[in-house]
């Protein structure tokens, strides 16, 4: 057996786990999990990006001696270095308010169905791309000589080496989905520097040895897929390529895996993004909100126990309420019950509210589920729900009743799991493709099957009503 740390820097939390490998073995286990809370300062929501690498840091030394590290976090937010290497300032939070308005000045010189074309990247208001043209001439940004994403950020703190995964760098709308590199033509119609954005490389490479001044013993950090759905789509126990994932926390992020894009104007208007997977695969997927509106909830509850609530959901009716959880009321904190009861149209209580969360985003699943496999192509007969998510019994059973198929739950540590594969594959201690590293987990990791309830036609029925 092989021991190598995954690094896993979620938006509410981030953890360090210790991964066993060896053929026809797999185990996993929590190191250290610290709190991942942004800071408002000066009208601005940052990440605490210190804290988060201290964080970093105790969890690495608490592992022991590893032999590699893989570090994997959410998309679009990065930090900017100076010409001496240092950090300019906390990284901005992607909720952040400063993108409000700029995808349209950004359509009034690039097109929309410009951009799909060359990024294939669904429009999101936080997009890295929309980050820096709200950035243009701050003096933060004019001093800037490097910008790297947030898992490069900490390589490069835990190495010295600077440079940019691919499967984070697709999520910024400013890389060429064909071509799979920089996009600099349309970085420089836009004003933002090409000089800023380091060499690409890709999950399985190897970055640089750990400096000696970080108290890590010896061990090589690994690239891996650092966008953390990109490290939960490897850690997706699914069997064949007829499967379509879930990966659910904060956000869910809905779709299936592909050898090609898929550019097409439809795909555009129904906000489908193109995003790199490991070995060369793309992420054709949706982003649903996901569990922020509970986690935002029970936050303003003072955090109750969950597992009381979801027992007290269950009993309240089905589709008593539901909302339209892609709805950009719903993006920002605070609030957040206030802005479902009148959403609703009525005054709910706390298990109502719950229940109205977990039909309205098993709804959005069933949606993007069904409408993935159109706009693809690929049939599915199984959804995969992998994440935090997979623990929420009642979200299973709920989207596997909207979108008629058996829900495979689990494992909840699918991104950790997917780092760790990827290390191991890279330091040979395991070898083959995708389907190989599936194999394992499914002898490996607890794994949930739901089989759908037979009541569809009420889903059909309640989507036409909400009308997404």
């Amino acid at each position: 057996m092989r021991t190598f740390a995954a690094v896993d820097l979620g938006a509410s939390s981030g953890r360090v786990m210790a991964g066993r490998v060896a053929p026809g073995a797999l185990d996993l286990t929590a190191v250290q999990r610290f709190p991942n809370e942004p800071v408002r300062a000066g009208g601005t929501l940052h990440w605490d990006i210190l804290a988060l690498y201290r964080g970093v840091l105790e969890g690495l030394r608490a592992a022991g001696p590893v032999d590699g590290i893989g570090i994997d976090s959410w998309a679009v937010d990065y930090g900017l270095l100076d010409a001496s290497g240092a950090l300019l300032g906390n990284p901005v939070h992607y909720r952040d308010a400063r993108t409000e308005r700029i995808a349209a000045e950004v359509a009034a010189v690039v097109p929309e169905p410009d951009l799909y074309a060359r990024t294939g990247l669904q429009k999101l208001p936080f997009n890295t791309i929309y980050q820096l043209v709200a950035a243009a001439g701050t003096p933060q940004l004019d001093a800037a000589r490097q910008l790297l994403m947030i898992p490069d950020l900490i390589a490069y703190w835990l190495t010295g080496e600077v440079g940019a995964e691919l499967t984070n760098a697709s999520t910024t709308q400013l890389l060429d989905v064909r071509s799979g590199t920089w996009a600099t033509g349309l970085m420089e119609t836009l004003g933002i520097r090409p000089e800023l954005f380091p060499q690409l490389r890709r999950p399985g490479e190897v970055i640089g040895p750990v400096l000696p001044d970080t108290g890590i013993g010896p061990a090589d950090v690994i690239a891996v897929g650092s966008h953390d759905t990109a490290s939960a789509v490897v850690g997706v126990p699914a069997e064949g390529e007829h499967f379509a994932y879930v990966s659910c926390g904060t956000w869910s992020l809905v779709g299936v895996e592909l050898d090609a894009p898929v550019l097409t104007e439809e795909s555009r208007l129904a906000n489908f993004t193109n995003e790199g997977g490991v070995d060369g695969t793309v992420r054709y997927l949706r982003n649903v909100m996901g569990l922020w509106p509970l986690q935002e909830c029970l936050r303003e509850w003072g955090r109750p126990a969950l597992p009381e609530l979801l027992r007290a959901a269950e009993g309240v009716p089905a589709f008593a309420a539901v909302v339209d959880l892609d709805d950009p009321v719903f993006l920002p904190p605070g609030d957040m019950a206030g802005r479902i009861s009148r959403r609703a149209g009525r005054a709910l209580d706390r298990p109502e509210t719950v229940r109205c969360i977990l039909d309205s985003l098993a709804l959005a699943h069933r949606r993007a589920v069904f409408q993935a496999q159109r706009l693809s192509g690929r049939h599915v007969d199984a959804v995969h729900i992998v994440g935090g998510g997979a623990r929420n019994e009642l979200l299973c059973r709920l989207t596997a009743d909207a979108c008629g198929l058996p829900v495979l739950a689990g494992p909840v540590e699918a991104t950790a799991l997917g780092n760790v594969l990827v290390q191991a594959r890279a330091a040979g201690v395991i070898g083959g493709d995708l389907s190989a590293l599936r194999a394992l987990l499914r002898q490996t990791q607890q794994i949930v099957r739901y089989e759908p309830r037979g009541d569809e036609a009420a889903w059909r029925a309640v989507e036409r009503e909400v009308g997404v």
